[in-house]
């Protein structure tokens, strides 16, 4: 069936407290998908954010970010009061986040309404299901917050390498704070779910995002380093990243340390199963970010400063994805197969029967026939005008070149600046693919001011938001006009 949907990350809503949060702004944009006759919310990963501010750099795979719950919510709890919320500030500008404000201001104020909550027997039963991951998350960040927020290979030697004795000593000196990491991670996934039921109830169904690797600085490396390339002292050998290309001289250097896929395999990828079905609790649709690295994926040494030097292994490839299905029966994931393909990638996907992605602003290359154009899109596709990591189109017809921007002009038949990113939009709801996606920022028309991320730099990603008067009736009932013209309700 055709459909269509938003892409929109909840720190892009509008909010007061500096950042888009699970309250009522997102109940909200839920209403303005159902009104614009939209199928699908995507979102970016919700996990907590750390090392320049990426969601794809998190200290767990499994938690919430803290920042995304709504302190209004809070307050109707009885946790927080309105005056102690007016106390704190979080930036200026409504359209950008203000993470350095957010970091300094949030915590006290989350800390306030922990110091008010009694535990609840939902509480102890969200506990108890997710006590998988729950505890050894909560530990690291008090922990982590104990060395004063520094990377856990900086920790003290005995607790760094996991000694009993010495997490035994942490977990008593911080109970109190492994209990408010905890009470955090409530607070977010009582809120998420709420949304969620919400936003099922109005026919919208969410789209979430899964980095393939783990950040170094995570739970999950301190917790389980056998399941990683790490050498006696827990140190990575290797990390990954993606080798030169045209988009990246020296390549990118993503630092994130490998999975030992043969520990992997013999514990019949268990942590795998694991993952997959906490997300599937989350979202009704999964992206795999970078899918391609299951069946080859590129290793860098440790300590180099750029991805120049390295080499591609072997992944587990169908292996993984065979276990999952039958362990999880069929999984609605969308394969995010980007990047640098080979035959035995391509026959991956084909093997999986998940639908890849199409990106239409990596077809304006004058000088080939792009499958990346829509007339060569396939039905089982996500057809996308641009990602997180394009510009948007406006932005990028700003700064192309006089023959790709004559080619794309041509392509999609816009005359003018100002019509560009309507033409683009229409050339992808147009083509075959069963499901096209569109960033926000398309639909409203926005300059390269309001792209999300530059892959490879470090600052000013992220921040993007929309403010209050950018989500009108106008907007709403132009996106339905166009989603019911080209047969996506």
């Amino acid at each position: 069936m055709r459909s269509a949907g938003i892409l929109l990350h909840i720190s892009s809503l509008p909010s007061p407290h500096g950042i888009g949060t699970l309250g009522k702004k997102a109940y909200d944009f839920v209403d303005f998908l159902e009104a614009s006759h939209q199928t699908f919310w995507q979102v970016l990963p919700v996990c907590p954010t750390s090392f320049g501010d990426s969601p794809y750099q998190s200290p767990s795979a499994f938690a919430g970010n803290p920042y995304f719950i709504d302190l209004d919510m809070l307050c109707k709890q009885g946790l927080l009061k309105e005056s102690e919320i007016e106390n704190y500030y979080f930036g200026h500008n409504a359209g950008r986040i203000d993470y350095a404000k957010l970091f300094d201001n949030r915590y006290p104020l989350l800390r306030k309404a922990f110091a008010r909550f009694s535990p609840t027997e939902e509480y102890i039963k969200f506990k108890e299901k997710n006590s998988f991951w729950l505890n050894d998350f909560a530990l690291f960040m008090a922990v982590k917050e104990y060395h004063h927020y520094n990377c856990w290979l900086y920790w003290d030697e005995p607790i760094r390498m996991r000694e009993r004795t010495a997490v035994d000593e942490y977990s008593q000196l911080l109970a109190r704070t492994v209990e408010f990491y905890e009470f955090l991670q409530f607070c977010f996934y009582e809120q998420w779910h709420k949304l969620k039921k919400y936003a099922n109830s109005k026919g919208i169904k969410i789209i979430g995002d899964m980095p393939i690797y783990v950040a170094l600085d995570s739970s999950e490396v301190w917790t389980d380093s056998k399941r990683f390339v790490l050498d006696e002292n827990h140190i990575p050998t290797a990390v990954a990243g993606c080798p030169p290309d045209a988009f990246s001289e020296k390549g990118q250097l993503w630092g994130n340390p490998l999975y030992d896929w043969n520990i992997m395999r013999e514990e019949g990828y268990a942590w795998w199963i694991k993952r997959i079905q906490h997300s599937s609790e989350l979202f009704d649709m999964i992206r795999i970010d970078h899918f391609r690295g299951f069946e080859s994926y590129y290793t860098i040494p440790y300590g180099n400063e750029d991805a120049t030097v390295g080499e591609w292994r072997k992944g587990p490839g169908m292996d993984l994805f065979n276990v999952l299905r039958s362990a999880l029966g069929d999984m609605n994931i969308i394969a995010e197969d980007l990047g640098f393909l080979t035959p035995e990638v391509h026959e991956m996907l084909r093997q999986s029967g998940y639908p890849g992605m199409k990106v239409l602003q990596f077809g304006f290359c004058p000088d080939e026939d792009s499958i990346y154009l829509p007339h060569n899109y396939p039905k089982n596709c996500v057809a996308y005008t641009g990602t997180h990591d394009n510009d948007t189109m406006r932005g990028w017809y700003q700064t192309a070149n006089e023959r790709e921007r004559d080619f794309a002009k041509l392509y999609v038949g816009a005359e003018r600046e100002k019509d560009f990113s309507g033409s683009c939009i229409k050339a992808a709801m147009m083509s075959a693919a069963d499901t096209v996606v569109v960033p926000m920022q398309d639909y409203l028309n926005l300059d390269g001011e309001a792209r999300m991320n530059t892959p490879s730099t470090l600052g000013g990603n992220w921040m993007f938001r929309l403010t209050e008067d950018m989500l009108t009736k106008e907007i709403s009932e132009h996106i339905g006009a166009l989603t019911k013209v080209y047969k996506r309700v």
